[in-house]
């Protein structure tokens, strides 16, 4: 009897089906490798949830720059402002997580809002990968120059006193509700026991805009965004709300000093995260070029010179100061009686 060594039909094309899909699955990984490797592999956006002009703006259009040199594609800047930036903040949280969608987020973003908010459309922890802190800064009490002349207002003593004895008067503005601008604000009104009316802004840009022609009375706003106008005389500084006074304004009191306020400090901070998911070799690319970025002498010393301090840590440091800046936020909204729907 003679065998038929020769393999079946039926053999034979199982073996091509099976070479097939070993091929695929090679040609699979392969896809994905090259995809990993090759990002990125085009322009990478930074939302900023505020308008143009303001210290959020300033930051992302400061790095932006740095990081398309650093990482060959154009990082452009999209500015989406609207609910004390939870518009801009939703918008990232809900892109796809491949690291061209990213967030300059801040201390209202995540860290406020969460106790401001009756409903946020996100989760300012789960809904993000935190890349970086890029920078913190203190906020300054200011004024407009003329209007302050006008009513005898000098230093932070003489406004309480004005607002005091003209009770409903004084308005401040903010670059909208939950941010560190108009939470500063409340925060001085229940220390102070003094009434301001509010009036939220679409950031800071616009904000800064009435107030320079005298249409608000005193905004608490972020340094970097606030310093030109200081310097040209067009604002009055009268207090920053840090714990010590700023390098960038060594002249300036703390409001603590200033209004004999003991532990009053209502700081802002900046950072970049991306949507949760986002692979975390391109977290870690783009921490690290941030930090690269921010420790250039010419990027260092611009935003230095602004009141600025620069920094660039972990993602993991990074979701630890988010945690805490939730913590530490919820009683002062609390205590400000401050709320939106």
């Amino acid at each position: 009897m003679q065998h038929n060594n020769q393999p079946t039909e039926t053999a034979l094309k199982r073996r091509h089906i099976l070479a097939l899909a070993a091929l695929s699955t090679s040609f699979a990984w392969q896809g994905l490798a090259l995809a990993q490797t090759a990002w990125p592999g085009r322009p990478i956006r930074i939302v900023v949830p505020f308008t143009p002009g303001g210290t959020t703006d300033i930051l992302a259009r400061t790095l932006a720059p740095e990081l398309t040199k650093a990482l060959g594609q154009p990082v452009v800047v999209e500015n989406r402002a609207g609910a004390g930036g939870n518009i801009g903040a939703d918008l990232v949280a809900k892109a796809p997580n491949d690291g061209y969608t990213l967030l300059m987020g801040t201390v209202g973003t995540h860290g406020i809002n969460k106790s401001l908010y009756s409903k946020l459309p996100f989760d300012p922890q789960k809904d993000f990968a935190p890349v970086t802190l890029v920078a913190g800064v203190p906020n300054v009490m200011v004024m407009n120059t003329k209007r302050a002349q006008e009513l005898g207002i000098n230093n932070v003593a003489d406004f309480v006193k004005y607002a005091k004895s003209h009770p409903g008067k004084l308005n401040m503005a903010s670059s909208g509700n939950g941010t560190s601008i108009h939470l500063a604000g409340e925060l001085f009104k229940s220390r102070t026991g003094i009434f301001m009316t509010h009036i939220p802004y679409r950031g800071s840009g616009p904000a800064i805009t009435d107030l320079l022609v005298g249409a608000v009375d005193v905004m608490f706003d972020n340094l970097p965004s606030a310093m030109p106008h200081i310097q040209s005389g067009g604002l009055k500084a009268f207090a920053v709300t840090s714990a010590v006074r700023s390098s960038a304004l060594p002249d300036v009191p703390t409001v603590a000093e200033a209004g004999a306020l003991a532990g009053f400090e209502a700081s802002s901070w900046f950072g970049l995260l991306a949507p949760a998911g986002t692979p975390p070799e391109v977290v870690s690319r783009l921490q690290q070029e941030t930090a690269k970025a921010l420790s250039l002498p010419t990027v260092k010393e611009r935003l230095v010179a602004q009141g600025a301090i620069p920094s660039g840590n972990t993602p993991q440091e990074f979701a630890k100061l988010i945690e805490a800046e939730i913590a530490k936020w919820a009683p002062v909204v609390k205590a400000s009686g401050a709320k939106v729907d």
